[in-house]
């Protein structure tokens, strides 16, 4: 079982955390297909069929970004509305996410503890990233929850980082 990987990341490059996230799953082209959006298309302009096909060739599918804004990067939320077309990803012949396992990995530049309803933000990650679940539902997909790294704002300690790459892949393979 293959997963594709949907990396969103505007600045990849000067990321730490995506990044490191990307470098531990390139080492298993046998089990991840790392898809970087802003390497692909940084017209902006996405291949809708390309895509389409890239998905229905995977067992699972990962969208991984950091949180932006309390949401996700611009060319993610755009792929979403351009590549889960009416006919293909719902409506009365749109099956291609039935039953397909799906889930989120996200960096969120702030502490956990201000991802409380009573922390300095007042919502959860989960409750933030409500409408990526309410969307894969409303696909049919198997949507099996996300995983996070907190805190990126600040200096991150090396062992933080490589005990979080090892434990995506962990998040992932028990899909």
């Amino acid at each position: 079982m293959k997963t594709l990987i949907i990396v969103a990341h505007p600045s990849l490059e000067k990321s730490v955390v995506n990044k490191r996230w990307v470098e531990e799953l390139s080492k298993y082209p046998d089990k991840y297909t790392v898809h970087e959006l802003y390497k692909v298309y940084p017209d902006g302009n996405v291949d809708v069929e390309k895509e389409q096909q890239l998905i229905e060739s995977h067992d699972h599918l990962i969208l991984q970004f950091p949180i932006y804004w309390f949401n996700c990067p611009p060319l993610l939320k755009k792929w979403l509305d351009d590549v889960l077309a009416y006919g293909w990803a719902y409506g009365s012949n749109g099956d291609k996410l039935k039953s397909r396992k799906a889930g989120l990995a996200v960096s969120a530049g702030i502490d956990e503890e201000d991802y409380r309803e009573e922390g300095k933000y007042h919502y959860t990650l989960e409750q933030l990233l409500a409408p990526f679940e309410t969307t894969f539902r409303y696909c049919k997909a198997d949507y099996r929850s996300f995983f996070a790294f907190y805190g990126t704002e600040n200096e991150t300690p090396a062992d933080d980082l490589e005990q979080s790459a090892r434990q995506y892949l962990n998040f992932i393979d028990s899909l």
